[in-house]
């Protein structure tokens, strides 16, 4: 039995392998490029029971669900409200502003995102480590006894 090498074979293999090799680059970049959020792990603060009514509805907390030191995230709001220290409450969008991941946990005087692991200051939204380069956007907190709300 006689092998036989015809260029047509030859370019035709070459050109399956080619193909074979971009598909997979191919693959490769569509799954570390896409958008995702990875699940937010478990965090000690209290999340809030309030129905999502969307970014720009006012929401309202106890002040006692937030910790002093700490923050409250409320995911279906995409807010984090902190109290740096007692009394002293602020707020901000909890979508990260490197890739719009949901921050996940307020602690050590920051809010981490556990996208790409930026994180910003709980007294204003600075970025205080990147790849994020804007500061999280404030909301308006006001108090009302032992209520807050955002806005």
């Amino acid at each position: 039995m006689t092998e036989r090498h015809d260029a047509t074979m030859t370019a035709s293999r070459r050109g399956v392998l080619l193909g074979a090799g971009a598909l997979g680059a191919g693959a490769a970049l569509t799954a570390c490029g896409g958008k995702s959020e990875s699940p937010a792990p478990p965090t000690s603060q209290a999340e809030s029971a309030a129905p999502s009514a969307g970014a720009s509805a006012s929401q309202e907390v106890k002040v006692a669900d937030v910790p002093v030191g700490g923050g409250l995230i409320l995911k279906d709001a995409k807010i984090v409200v902190t109290q740096p220290q007692a009394g002293q409450f602020h707020a901000f969008s909890a979508v990260c502003t490197h890739k719009g991941c949901t921050v996940a946990t307020v602690a050590d005087g920051q809010i981490d995102c556990p996208c790409h692991g930026s994180r910003f200051n709980v007294t204003d939204g600075a970025v205080v480590k990147g790849p994020a380069a804007q500061p999280l956007p404030s909301k308006t907190v006001t108090v009302d006894g032992d209520v807050l709300t955002v806005s």
